[in-house]
């Protein structure tokens, strides 16, 4: 079981197996059509947290964050319709679980493993209290209670397995939704997208917004598989 002390500790590095098989786990449950699905709700939920998280730091309100079982979100907050809070906002979304997938990595490459879970609960627990629907309540609570327990209850092997998974996730899932929006625009779809946003708010074409999540997502998980990887 888990104690305060644990946060400031190192636990032992794993071995390299399990590094490479959490990346075969998270990879397998990215990539196929079915299992995307459902495991993109946790990308969802980074996601959204990433809007409410910026949107909190510049200074604007926020209402609230919807989660929708489509693996769809909304992040209501208020402020100035313009600006460079709104900008950083709206681009919030698509750059944070790959930032977040490589905070992660970090913290694992530095063996932090228990105080990288209690971290994510703790995101995770805020998060909760903006969520104002159902589906939302329970998807949140259900992705806190995992790492919560793993956090609390089981050992360093289990933790090491079950943090290097979740980081290899956010690092490997964080790169396939800017090709699906990518993929959606050019069938003219996702006309109210983050990158149109953007692209309204600064005149920049959507097109530059959408290399720039593309760019984050995979330096992101180049620099995260490297620190997971110990190279």
């Amino acid at each position: 079981m888990a104690s305060f002390a644990d946060l400031t500790s190192v636990q032992p590095a794993p071995q390299d197996w399990l590094v490479w098989a959490t990346a075969a786990a998270a990879l397998a449950v990215v990539v196929p059509r079915g299992l995307w699905r459902l495991s993109r709700n946790a990308v969802t939920i980074a996601h959204e947290g990433g809007h409410g998280l910026v949107a909190l730091l510049t200074g604007r309100r926020l209402d609230g964050i919807r989660l929708h079982s489509d693996t769809s979100g909304l992040t209501v907050s208020r402020g100035r319709p313009t600006g460079p809070g709104m900008i950083l906002t709206a681009a919030a979304g698509y750059t944070a679980p790959p930032l977040l997938g490589l905070g992660g990595a970090w913290l694992l490459s530095a063996h932090r493993v228990t105080l990288f879970l209690w971290v994510a609960t703790a995101l995770l627990l805020a998060m909760l209290v903006m969520i104002r629907n159902a589906y939302g309540v329970l998807t949140v609570v259900l992705t806190g209670a995992a790492f919560l327990l793993v956090s609390w209850l089981t050992g360093p092997e289990v933790q090491s397995a079950f943090a290097y998974t979740a980081v290899w996730f956010l690092l490997l899932g964080g790169v396939r939704p800017a090709f699906e929006l990518q993929a959606k625009r050019r069938h003219g779809g996702a006309p109210d997208s983050d990158a149109d946003q953007l692209a309204r708010l600064t005149h920049v074409p959507p097109a530059l917004w959408l290399f720039l999540f593309h760019a984050v997502s995979l330096c992101a998980l180049i620099g995260g598989g490297r620190w997971l990887l110990g190279l």
